[in-house]
């Protein structure tokens, strides 16, 4: 089983890439973030003409999150993050497909740093850690996918220095982010390329991504039962350098039969 995860920024202005993807890589499940089309302008039919089965949160202009299934139609457990209800921002999605739970998630940026969208931030990722650790709970295997907005790592950022005022840099997130990885979760592209420089986001300015000028910042945790099952993971960087397309790459994990 092929899961990946794809900040697509925007779905309707990348279907056309997104579907040739789809066509090409034929992933299992595909959890997209920053839909930015309200629920009713989801491109349902095009997505199902694929191959493919969705659910999805929409919101219009910012935000937003699927699960696409391929051959079937995921079985959602949960939308939105629990623990305020009062939060209307499309963040967070869960299903159940083909006997592994599937949590796809876009956490907030949180610029600019400091200020309400970074209080927003910290809050919203303690929400996650408490949820994550009921998931990570569960005996059947369990991936929680997305778009964090965290470098973990000084290995995750191409010149660290330059990133120093960014809110997905601060400590803060970050000891989150090791919080929630010490539950017992399994960074898989880290896990699988422990020293190697992987990028999954890259500016569209500066000619960032001929330069190799990336951060890692979309990643898949595994719980133990998801984790004894991994046999590769990466990031299809070839996806990033079509004209138009978003300014991440899916980055994905093979699953071997359970």
């Amino acid at each position: 089983m092929r899961i990946a995860t794809w900040n697509v920024n925007g779905i309707n202005g990348r279907l056309l890439i997104l579907l040739d993807w789809l066509a090409a890589a034929k992933p299992d499940v595909v959890c997209l973030q920053e839909l930015k089309a309200p629920q009713d302008k989801f491109p349902a039919a095009a997505i199902e003409k694929a191959g493919y089965g969705a659910i999805w949160q929409g919101q219009a202009r910012w935000n937003g999150v699927a699960i696409l299934a391929r051959g079937c139609t995921p079985v959602e457990t949960h939308r939105g993050l629990p623990g305020d209800p009062s939060d209307e921002q499309a963040r967070y999605i869960e299903a159940a497909i083909g006997g592994v739970l599937v949590g796809g998630l876009y956490a907030p940026n949180g610029n600019p740093h400091p200020g309400p969208k970074f209080d927003y931030k910290l809050a919203w990722n303690e929400r996650l850690i408490a949820h994550a650790k009921m998931l990570y709970g569960l005996t059947e295997p369990v991936v929680v996918a997305g778009d964090y907005n965290v470098i973990p790592t000084d290995l995750d950022v191409y010149k660290p220095e330059r990133w120093q005022d960014d809110a997905l840099f601060q400590p803060e997130p970050r000891a989150q982010y090791r919080r929630l990885v010490d539950q017992g979760w399994v960074d898989a592209l880290r896990h699988l390329h422990p020293d190697a420089r992987l990028y999954t986001f890259w500016d569209y300015w500066r000619n960032a991504f001929a330069r190799n000028a990336g951060i890692r910042i979309d990643h898949l945790l595994l719980n133990p039962a998801a984790a004894a099952r991994l046999e590769s993971a990466g990031v299809d960087t070839d996806v990033r350098a079509r004209e138009g397309t978003s300014d991440h790459a899916p980055t994905w994990i093979d699953l071997k039969d359970g």
